[in-house]
């Protein structure tokens, strides 16, 4: 199939997007991997769509006081190649390597994933983990008008956030990562390329204080849990039960495997 009739737009600033968002039905696309293929297949018939990707604003990324700030429409490529500083000791080179393939990556962006909310996306689950948060902007009269939220307050459900029509996703921040931290992700497809059937990525310190577990690949949005007891796989069979009664055990008892598999390497790496 091919997509409805649209209209295209470009616009030079953050704020002139904002302002074309506000008329009609208008989606914003920058290397549209994940928006393309809901086009053609017509699960969305907007009426324009406004290109963000050569926006200079969104391609930025700096250094900021406790973490990096990643533009948008930065690419997995440019973060798999080094191109963004990298405070997390190499975990964003190594996630964005073990997305899809290459092609995808060259186009695809950290901004357009998390806005896309797939829940087997490698973000998502990622970035709740490392308590990234994201910056969106939407119209204003004057100075820019901003919110900055956790990823579990911004990710709602599967393909479901709190950004409103005419709001853009134009950063990504992620928090510095301690060097005495320990770091784990598992995910499971069945080739390469495949989007997972489950996912989790483990975060904590050597003395446990401060850890954070996520599930991803699940119904809904991605799960997080917090503290020593995150690490328990029971705990999260019991979560995953009651959150998910019609979950078969066969379901449950693969994301606990990837549950574990995710803790073996944080033990190690």
């Amino acid at each position: 199939m091919k997509p409805h009739a649209f209209d295209y737009h470009r616009v030079d600033t953050i704020a002139e997007a904002c302002q074309q968002m506000r008329s009609g039905e208008t989606r914003p696309i920058s290397g549209g991997q994940s928006f393309g293929p809901i086009l053609n297949l017509r699960l969305a018939r907007p009426d324009a769509l406004l290109d963000v990707s050569v926006l200079s604003e969104m391609r930025g990324c700096k250094r900021v006081n406790g973490g990096v700030l990643i533009g948008a429409s930065i690419t997995h490529a440019e973060i798999e190649d080094g191109l963004v500083p990298d405070n997390t000791g190499g975990i964003l080179p190594r996630i964005a390597k073990g997305i899809a393939y290459r092609a995808v990556r060259s186009r695809g962006t950290i901004g357009g994933s998390l806005a896309h909310a797939d829940p087997s996306a490698d973000w998502a689950t990622v970035l709740l983990a490392l308590n990234a948060q994201v910056i969106l902007q939407r119209p204003s009269e004057g100075s820019p008008l901003r919110r900055r939220l956790y990823l579990k307050d911004f990710i709602t459900g599967a393909m479901q956030t709190v950004i409103s029509e005419d709001e853009l996703l134009i950063a990504v921040y992620v928090p510095d990562i301690s060097p005495d931290s320990q770091f784990g992700y598992f995910k499971l497809c069945r080739k390469t390329g495949e989007l997972a059937h489950a996912m989790a990525a483990v975060f904590k310190t050597l003395d446990h204080k401060d850890c954070r577990v996520a599930l991803g690949a699940l119904p809904g949005a991605p799960i997080l849990q917090t503290g020593p007891s995150a690490l328990d796989p029971a705990s999260w069979e019991n979560r995953l039960a009651k959150r998910y009664p019609d979950m078969e055990d066969a379901d449950i008892a693969v994301r606990i495997h990837v549950l574990q598999k995710a803790i073996e390497r944080s033990n190690t790496q």
